[in-house]
C-alpha cells in the first residue's frame, strides 16, 4: 500500500479500525526510527477527532540516571532500554477502560528525557493509537504489548530518506554532524535491522516512503 497523501492514508486507517466488543479500540503502529510512524499516529489522532487519543511508546524510556546505573547510556533507544512491562501494564489499565482519566507519560526530545503524566487519556476515549519501535518484537515483556493490540500497522520507509532524518534530527537536538552519522549507524541502524526483521508479525504494512505530511515525518 503505496500512499501519495495525507488524506487518502488516514481515511484508509480510519475505515479499516476494528470494534472491540468494550468499544475501546487499541492501534499499535510500529516502525524503524526515522520511518515517520510517530507523524503518522498523531495525524491519524487528529483525523479521527474527539475520541481518539496518542499514547508514544517512548514515554517508556528509561531515564538515563538508570541507564547509565545499568551501563546502556550508549545503548538508548534499544529494546533494553525501555520499561516494556510498564507500557504493557498501562495498555491492560487502558484496555480495562477505566472510568476516571488516565495520566500517560511522552518523551521531550529537547531534554531527551521522559516526562511522566504529559499527556492524558479520557474515559471518553473509543479509540487509542499507540507507536514505538518495538511494538512488534517477541519475548515475554513485548509479547505482552502485542497482547494487548487490536491490530498491528508496521510502517517502511526508504532507508536513505530515513538516514537524512535522523541525521538531521540528531543534529537539531544537538549533535554535531559526525556524531550525528556516527549515533545512527552505531545504534539507530542495528534498532532498525531488529525492527525490520519483525515487520511479518504485523496485520498490516504501510509504505510511506512518498507520503508528504506538513511535519516532516519522525
Amino acid at each position: 500500500m503505496v500512499v501519495s497523501s495525507v488524506e487518502a492514508q488516514l481515511t484508509a486507517l480510519v475505515r479499516e479500525l476494528p470494534r472491540g466488543t468494550s468499544g475501546r479500540v487499541i492501534v499499535g503502529i510500529s516502525g524503524s526510527p526515522g520511518s515517520g510512524k510517530s507523524t503518522l499516529a498523531r495525524e491519524l489522532v487528529r483525523a479521527i477527532g474527539p475520541g481518539a487519543a496518542y499514547l508514544p511508546m517512548d514515554g517508556f524510556h528509561l531515564a538515563d540516571e538508570q541507564l547509565a546505573r545499568q551501563g546502556l547510556l550508549e545503548r538508548k533507544g534499544a529494546p533494553e532500554t525501555f520499561d516494556a512491562f510498564g507500557y504493557a501494564r498501562l495498555l491492560e489499565t487502558l484496555r480495562a477502560r477505566p472510568r476516571h482519566t488516565i495520566y500517560v507519560p511522552d518523551f521531550d526530545r529537547r531534554l531527551e528525557q521522559p516526562l511522566a503524566g504529559a499527556r492524558a487519556i479520557e474515559s471518553s476515549d473509543d479509540i487509542i493509537v499507540t507507536e514505538g519501535n518495538y511494538l512488534l518484537l517477541p519475548g515475554e515483556a513485548w509479547g505482552a504489548v502485542r497482547r494487548q493490540l487490536d491490530t498491528s500497522w508496521h510502517v517502511v520507509t526508504d532507508s536513505s530518506l530515513r538516514h537524512r532524518r535522523l541525521i538531521a534530527r540528531h543534529e537539531a537536538f544537538g549533535k554535531t554532524p559526525d556524531a550525528a552519522r556516527e549515533w545512527v549507524q552505531a545504534v539507530d541502524e542495528p534498532n532498525a535491522r531488529l525492527i525490520e526483521s519483525r515487520e511479518g508479525a504485523a496485520d498490516r504494512i504501510l509504505d510511506l516512503t512518498e507520503w508528504a505530511p506538513d511535519a516532516e515525518p519522525v
